[in-house]
């Protein structure tokens, strides 16, 4: 088995540091193959574009082909071969107390490594009601989009996001999922739970959501899970109930576009 430094140093090979090209912000992305994908967080490829920076120093520009708010993933594309690509892992193997290893660039310092144990696995309030790793990792802005790895170096997942203190990753087999099959069904809106459903805080520009003429401060009818169970049916059009501005019951018909692969 390799020496735990040398895991490292293949992780840090593989670790990109994503920068927004129309924004503030930065984070981390993995090397998914030697042909110029890149996966990372859909929190930070905002943008239809962002810059990518190798661990050698290298810059590309890159192009966001792909992004599933859901899963917190986007695929990035750059015009680059031959590049030290990541080792996939099967999150679904992961057992808590495994030894774990994060490589990012956290508030500046390129390849930072951080090592702990994992936590939890399973679905966290708020979250999509999908299943996540959790992991003791001592992380900090721009280590999301960065590999979580196990002890032989295979990544089990993508650093989302600090939950109470512990790391909180997408397993590798649901970006493994976002690659061969698309993004799965959004809205395209962020919301607020509320006692009688949930309100509609920002609509993105040209989704599903905005074409379906919903606004900030429409109440959609429901909760998260049954929304998620809407949006999960396969169905190309969704009938939504919500109020706006008072009391009367409203609906809406959502379309969504068919999911293509990202990866091919």
């Amino acid at each position: 088995m390799p020496h735990f430094g040398e895991i490292a140093e293949q992780l840090r090979r593989s670790t990109v540091q994503v920068t927004l090209k129309d924004g503030p912000g930065s984070g981390s992305g993995v090397v998914w193959s030697s042909s110029g994908l890149i996966l990372t967080n859909a929190h930070v490829a905002r943008g239809r574009a962002a810059q990518v920076e190798l661990w050698d120093g290298r810059r590309f520009e890159a192009r966001v082909t792909a992004r599933d708010t859901r899963r917190d993933l986007a695929a990035l594309r750059i015009q680059a071969a031959g590049l030290t690509a990541a080792t996939a892992g099967d999150s679904a193997a992961v057992r808590p107390g495994e030894l774990v290893l994060a490589i990012g660039n956290p508030l500046g310092f390129a390849g930072a490594l951080s090592t702990g144990v994992v936590h939890s696995i399973g679905a966290l309030p708020g979250m999509s009601g999908r299943q996540w790793i959790r992991a003791n990792l001592r992380l900090a802005p721009g280590n999301s989009g960065g590999p979580l790895a196990n002890a032989r170096g295979q990544v089990i997942g993508i650093n989302t996001a600090i939950l109470h203190g512990l790391g909180v990753a997408a397993p590798a087999n649901s970006a493994a999922g976002f690659l061969a099959q698309g993004p799965r069904p959004a809205l395209g809106v962020t919301l607020r739970p509320l006692p009688f459903g949930l309100e509609i805080l920002a609509v993105e520009a040209d989704g599903p959501a905005a074409m379906a003429s919903l606004r900030p401060g429409d109440i959609l009818l429901g909760s998260h899970e049954q929304l998620n169970q809407a949006l999960d049916s396969a169905h190309e059009v969704l009938r939504l109930q919500f109020l706006r501005g008072g009391n009367r019951v409203r609906e809406t018909v959502v379309r969504f576009p068919e999911p293509q692969a990202v990866a091919a």
